[in-house]
């Protein structure tokens, strides 16, 4: 499957790190985001495959 994806790097970027964690309500990362949607952290992304929603979801 050919995904386009945007990586953004929180490491060492305080103030985007503030950013993610406002917006998702969690620290931890990865964070997902398909648009403007918050998809979550890594497990949830392979939870979404596992349910069979993934392809659902990138659409």
């Amino acid at each position: 499957m050919d995904v386009s994806y945007q990586e953004v790097s929180v490491d060492f970027n305080s103030k985007l790190r503030a950013e993610m964690a406002s917006r998702a309500g969690k620290t931890s990362v990865p964070q997902i985001w398909f648009g403007e949607e918050h998809i979550g952290g890594c497990d949830d992304l392979h939870e979404l495959h596992a349910a069979g929603n993934l392809f659902k979801a990138l659409n």
